[in-house]
């Protein structure tokens, strides 16, 4: 496995789309690998192809329940809302509160090829929509309800839990 570098805000490749994987072989899961070691590095709690230049329909994540990898997810449905403060391994330093679903059923590819259906709540559902947003050019900055600074950290974690791909801030 290897660190792998993150590409920021700045690089035109976060505002592409995906194309969708079609080899199940060695090298993807060497990027798997490579992209939960850096993320895990980083602190992050999910990584999109895209944020390693890679432009590839790819995710990792671990939302504290274990590694997660989809490949060529597709949500299938949504429902509720919840409205977080999210950050991104690709847009160091700063957070937006953000509005996304409370519930995600996710269809996607294990490693292997194989058809997965996950569905998920809270922080998983919230990591999902970031992370596959990421697969289609999207950023969180691009749909935050507003930027929330530094010296409001604090306060709008204690009103709701971080849920990014970013550091997570204690």
């Amino acid at each position: 496995m290897a660190l792998r570098k993150v590409v920021y805000i700045e690089d035109h490749l976060l505002r592409k789309k995906s194309r969708p994987v079609t080899k199940f072989d060695d090298r993807l899961h060497t990027l798997l690998d490579d992209m939960a070691e850096t993320m895990r590095s980083l602190n992050g709690v999910g990584l999109a192809a895209p944020q390693v230049a890679v432009l590839r329909r790819v995710v990792v994540m671990d939302c504290g329940t274990g590694l997660i990898e989809m490949i060529n997810p597709e949500i299938l449905e949504t429902s509720g809302e919840q409205t977080g403060v999210e950050g991104c391994l690709s847009v160091p330093g700063r957070h937006g509160l953000v509005t996304r679903p409370m519930h995600v059923k996710v269809r996607f590819q294990d490693r292997n090829g194989e058809w997965q259906v996950l569905e998920a709540e809270e922080l998983l559902a919230r990591c999902i929509m970031h992370e596959t947003d990421h697969l289609e050019g999207q950023l969180y900055v691009d749909i935050m309800d507003r930027e929330v600074y530094d010296d409001e950290l604090e306060t709008a974690d204690e009103e709701e839990p971080e849920n990014t791909d970013g550091k997570q801030e204690k």
